[in-house]
Order: structure tokens, then C-alpha cells, then sequence
């Protein structure tokens, strides 16, 4: 059954695959987690000619093509017809999250409109930074997502005690969230606290790309905006976890458009937990992080 072995490989590449297994050339969303709440994967499976599918991911970016014959055994115009259902299955795959996107920022414009700007919110008190822009609506903070358009295209939500969630379906990749005016340079961070405090502490423009994934994106997008500006990237210093993600996102996204980066200077007795700004500025205040930006606008004034 060409069903059984496409959700074998399904299986195989880790996702839960869905009970039925529809073989007509259309796309489906199912739930690669098993729960019913999860709709992130989906799949597309021709039965035809050649039998083979595409599936994957939407939330971990994961694409797999299937095909009914091993790849070295197929003839020339086997190879072609495998290559016109791939894709297809990518025309379709784009189109399904473009129409994910617009009805999760549709939602999200909804939810910023009926919400109330925000002035205090336990979250901010804690981390001790304003609000820059942000809505709340009961007990949740939102903070937005834009393109360079200016459009908004998701949010995302921050409880009073600090948990955080992305608005589900909303594009994220490539949006950010700006504080603050743009100047002769801009500085790319991580997390909301983080890009606060920084523009508090120096007075500088900040964009907030929300995870050190995001980063080189919103990095990329930014210097196809602004091709001359100096972009500076706000390294977390992830020092206790592997590879250090943060400081490894941000040269990397740093190298990408020809940035610099810099990096939290922690006191000798850093607790093991301090890793970005925010917790530069909680344990040794403002001038610290200013500290930090001045070393790296003075390369910036000698033209390094």
C-alpha cells in the first residue's frame, strides 16, 4: 500500500503521521505531534504514474520528498515527473502558509486593535523597562511583529510571570518589533527586555527579533532596507548551554551584512543564569551596558 509506506517515512522522520492518508495531489494539514490542538504538519501525495509524495513541518521547517522507487533505480523521464511533483507540491506547500499567515495576522491586527497601550505590566517591573509600543489586553502584554512594510504580522504575548508565546500561524520570520528612532546606526537584539534596555541605557534605535533564530533574518531584511547603516547585533551570551546559540546567531548574522556585534561584559561573580543585557543592566546598572556600546561605536567612528 503506497499510504503504509508513505506514513512509514512520515514516522521516520519523526512526526506522528495522520490516521488517514489521502493519495489525490491535494495538500493536507495534520498534526505531527499527535495532539489535536497541533496542525503544523502537512503532506501532499500523488498515486499516479510514478507514486510520490512531499511532507513536513511547518513549525520546525521540515521537507521531505517520497517516492515509490529508489531514487538510483528511476529512468530519465521518471526523475522528471518525480521533479514536476515536488514541485507542485511546493507551490502548494507556499501558497497554504501564505493563507496561514494572512488569517493569523489578520487575528493578531484584531486582538493589538481591541487591546489597551500599555503602561505598566509586571513583567516590565521585573525586568525593570518600559513599555515601548506594546498593548496589553487583561493580564497579557503584546508586543508586535512587523515587516519593513510596517505591517503587523503577529504578536507575541507575555504573561505576568514571564512565560511567552508566539500568536499561533502569525509569519515571524524576517518581522521584528523597532524601539525607539532610527539614527546612524541600528542595533539588532534577541528578546523585548533585552532591545528595551539597551535603547534605554543608550538612547540608540533597536529592532527586536524575538529568538536567535530570527536573527539573521531580521538582519538581512534590514540591510536591504537600509544598504549604508551600521548594524550593531546584541549577542545573548548563552555561556552554559552548547555551542553558545546566542553568541553564535549573532555573528552570524552579524557576518551576513557586515555588522559588528556586542556582547554583555558580566562582573566576575555572574551568576550562571545572566546571559543578555537585561541581566547586565539588573546586576550592575545602565553604565555597564553603556560601557558595552561605546567600545563598539568607537570601532564604528574609526571606520573598523
Amino acid at each position: 500500500m503506497i499510504a503504509d509506506h508513505f506514513a512509514q517515512a512520515i514516522a521516520a522522520a519523526g512526526l506522528v503521521p495522520p490516521d488517514t492518508i489521502h493519495a489525490d495531489g491535494q495538500l493536507y494539514r495534520f498534526s505531527a505531534t499527535g495532539k489535536r490542538s497541533d496542525s503544523a504538519g502537512w503532506y501532499v501525495l500523488h498515486a499516479d504514474g510514478l507514486p510520490a509524495g512531499v511532507f513536513g513541518c511547518w513549525r520546525t521547517g521540515l521537507t521531505e520528498t517520497w517516492c515509490s522507487k529508489a531514487e538510483s533505480t528511476l529512468t530519465p523521464a521518471e526523475r522528471q515527473m518525480l521533479l514536476e511533483k515536488v514541485r507542485a507540491a511546493q507551490r502548494q506547500r507556499d501558497a497554504e502558509k501564505m493563507l496561514i499567515h494572512q488569517q493569523a495576522g489578520h487575528s493578531a491586527m484584531l486582538r493589538w486593535r481591541f487591546a489597551q497601550p500599555a503602561t505598566e505590566h509586571p513583567y516590565l517591573a521585573a525586568k525593570g523597562v518600559k513599555a515601548h509600543g506594546l498593548r496589553a489586553d487583561s493580564r497579557r502584554l503584546l508586543v508586535p511583529l512587523r515587516d519593513t512594510s510596517g505591517t503587523l504580522t503577529s504578536l507575541q504575548t507575555i504573561y505576568p510571570n514571564g512565560s511567552k508565546r508566539l500568536f499561533p500561524g502569525g509569519r515571524v520570520t524576517g518581522c521584528y518589533h523597532a524601539i525607539g528612532t532610527l539614527g546612524c546606526v541600528l542595533v539588532l537584539a534577541e528578546g523585548y527586555a533585552t532591545g528595551a534596555t539597551i535603547h534605554e541605557a543608550t538612547g540608540l534605535p533597536v529592532a527586536v527579533a524575538f529568538n536567535a533564530g530570527n536573527l539573521l533574518a531580521v538582519a538581512r531584511t534590514l540591510r536591504r532596507k537600509f544598504p549604508a547603516l551600521p548594524i550593531v547585533l546584541a549577542a545573548d551570551d548563552d555561556h552554559t548551554t552548547e555551542g553558545n546559540p546566542g553568541l553564535t546567531a549573532a555573528r552570524a548574522a552579524a557576518l551576513a551584512v557586515g555588522g559588528l556585534v556586542a556582547v554583555p561584559q558580566f562582573p566576575a561573580d555572574r551568576p550562571p543564569k545572566a546571559t543578555d543585557f537585561n541581566d547586565l543592566f539588573s546586576l550592575a546598572g545602565s553604565n555597564a551596558v553603556r560601557a558595552c556600546f561605546a567600545e563598539v561605536m568607537e570601532g564604528l567612528d574609526h571606520g573598523h
